[in-house]
């Protein structure tokens, strides 16, 4: 499929996916959402795809949703259309792990579909936030929830109350991001962690993914019980077997996904 909106790169079990519209610093559009959920869903199915990065330009990650499209709509229009909710909730069923790779600007539904990944790397000009407020709306791809999860009720509700933006090390200190690095060695920093992703049983990525997912949807003694289940489950497999027993025989371990 030729897209328009996003480029897509695949390489040693990694899919890049960038984020293509350099005249709205990225901002998003419904043709672009479907275009990433459609890629996304395609890396997901694809034996040649084991991680998935999703990045933008240095200067702009995604600089919110495209207020052009949106600004004419009614409610009646936003709510029959599930305005952007069918392509996000495409891409949150991703099984593989996903892995945002930010710079410049992360705003607005950029900063929501950032919260979308698995973790967040982010260069040290990132600039996080959720700035709706000024336009007279709010969030409305899951940035206050997810935003909270992340750092708080407290530092989320001055952000969505007063569009303040965060920067990258203030991200880091409140857990929005894994960590910084210079923008420079962003790309390389994040298609390490990728490449390392790959190099593991699928098997056990998509069951680590799904029980850190977990935590956030559930109890901690009903995240505890999901986890010995998926953490004895894994015994089934082949790569568990072979991944022990390379452990013992100091080799390194030929994962088959099964």
């Amino acid at each position: 499929m030729a897209y328009e909106t996003i480029i897509v790169e695949i390489a040693e079990g990694v899919a890049l996916i960038t984020l293509n519209r350099p005249d709205a610093l990225n901002a998003l559009n419904s043709q672009l959402l479907r275009e990433l959920a459609t890629a996304v869903e395609k890396a997901d199915a694809s034996d040649k795809v084991r991680c998935i990065v999703l990045t933008g330009s240095d200067k702009a990650f995604a600089a919110g949703a495209d207020i052009k499209e949106m600004a004419d709509k009614t409610f009646v229009e936003m709510y029959r259309e599930n305005f952007f909710g069918a392509e996000t909730d495409r891409f949150i069923k991703t099984r593989k792990p996903i892995i945002a790779a930010v710079s410049g600007y992360v705003l607005g539904g950029g900063c929501e579909l950032a919260m979308m990944c698995d973790f967040i790397i982010a260069s040290d000009t990132a600039k996080f936030g959720q700035p709706e407020i000024n336009l007279g709306v709010m969030a409305g791809l899951g940035g206050t929830q997810r935003l909270t999860r992340f750092v708080g009720k407290s530092k989320s509700m001055e952000m969505h109350l007063t569009g303040r933006f965060m920067n990258a090390e203030e991200a880091e200190r409140s857990g929005l991001v894994s960590r910084v690095v210079p923008v420079k060695k962003l790309k390389e920093e994040v298609m390490s962690a990728a490449n390392k992703i790959a190099e593991k049983s699928l098997l056990a990525t998509m069951a680590v993914k799904d029980a850190v997912n977990c935590a956030y949807e559930t109890t901690m003694a009903e995240g505890i019980n999901y986890e010995r289940r998926l953490f004895q489950s894994l015994f089934a497999t082949e790569d568990q077997t072979e991944g022990m027993a390379s452990y013992i025989e100091k080799r390194e371990p030929q994962f088959r996904d099964k």
